[in-house]
């Protein structure tokens, strides 16, 4: 017994009110029969069954009785509405959520060549995009604890998904992503700037050591498109404080076959290694080569030892609403008081 009190006691301890102020209108019905004036009817303007079981004059013992029972229905239900109404809810234990406070985005390049099918997946030719969501999702998964967003490019560049601590949906919203939905140039001075601005806005400590924000981007280009040039781009990086991992995507040789035969050629001519280069040094990064699958696995498994900025755990109590319950039984109360007052043979024989 001595145990149920404890765990009674903790129940209710944990039980917190959205609108506590709204139970200050208890009173509200006792003073508004106190202030107003009763109502006089001369005639009766409509047939109420029940109208004279209210009448004091007439009431007899039993009917007191009944109406003393309706008017503490009558008060329950009212403190059951002003309970809901205050919104009520219980919040379970506290649960610890590690937090690495690393905020990382990744920007990946849907252009139109990133469906050059030069990569390898399980034996089995794949497009460049294919090979980028095959791995990120492995990668996304061991990111724990960091906030992780998505940006994808092409002609524009646009968010995808906003920093999150829901690594799911941004491996989702990846693997929905369709080469050229952007456009078919590429724009890569635009995605760092827009990573930028994000990382801006969202970040939760402007002092906090610059190498907690990072971007990982992914391109097998170019920039040929954008109203900001990669090295604008790069200054607001560097400016304010943003990491910048870049990774070639491509392989440097291919054969492709026509009527006139087979023709080896190289997909990556077009992949601007400078610039990225310069891209990643510049901003404390570090630029990557991948010919193939095997090479961008260990490149995230390389970006993946990197150490975060630690900010201990963050304190978590779920919350559980609970004014459906006082709701549903003031309705159920309501709805016997309404029952009992009814007088059901004078109302089938009207």
């Amino acid at each position: 017994m001595a145990g149920e009190a404890v765990v009674n006691a903790g129940f209710l301890s944990s039980i917190s009110w959205d609108y506590p102020w709204i139970l200050i209108l208890l009173p509200l019905p006792w003073l508004l029969r106190r202030v107003l004036p009763p109502v006089r009817q001369t005639r009766p303007m409509a047939y109420i069954p029940f109208v004279t079981e209210w009448d004091a004059d007439n009431r007899d013992a039993s009917t007191r009785d009944a109406s003393l029972l309706r008017l503490i229905l009558l008060g329950m239900v009212w403190l059951l509405l002003l309970a809901a109404a205050a919104r009520p809810a219980w919040y379970g234990k506290p649960v610890s959520l590690a937090v690495s406070g690393r905020d990382l985005m990744l920007a990946v390049d849907i252009s139109g060549s990133m469906g050059l099918k030069d990569f390898g997946l399980n034996g089995h030719p794949v497009d460049r995009l294919t090979a980028i969501k095959a791995v990120a999702d492995t990668f996304i998964d061991k990111r724990v604890g960091d906030r992780v967003g998505l940006i994808l490019f092409g002609t524009h560049a646009y968010v995808q998904v906003p920093l999150t601590f829901d690594r799911k949906t941004v491996k989702t919203l990846l693997n929905e992503a369709v080469v050229g939905l952007a456009g078919r140039a590429t724009a890569i001075g635009d995605a760092i700037a827009l990573a930028v601005k994000r990382m801006q806005e969202t970040h939760r400590n402007a002092s906090a050591p610059a190498n907690d924000r990072v971007l990982i981007l992914l391109t097998d280009g170019v920039n040929t498109a954008g109203n900001i040039s990669p090295e604008q781009a790069t200054d607001l990086a560097v400016e304010q404080g943003l990491k910048i991992y870049t990774i070639g995507i491509g392989a440097d040789s291919m054969v492709l076959h026509s009527f006139l035969g087979g023709q080896r050629v190289n997909p990556s001519a077009d992949l601007d290694v400078k610039e990225l280069t310069s891209i990643a040094e510049r901003t404390g990064g570090r630029f990557f080569r991948a010919h193939d699958t095997r090479e961008l696995k260990k490149i995230y498994h390389i970006i993946d030892q990197l150490e975060p900025v630690a900010r201990g755990h963050e304190i978590f109590r779920p919350r559980h609403a609970l004014f459906m319950w006082p709701l549903g039984l003031s309705l159920l109360l309501a709805g016997t008081l309404l029952a009992s007052m009814l007088d059901w043979r004078n109302v089938w024989k009207h």
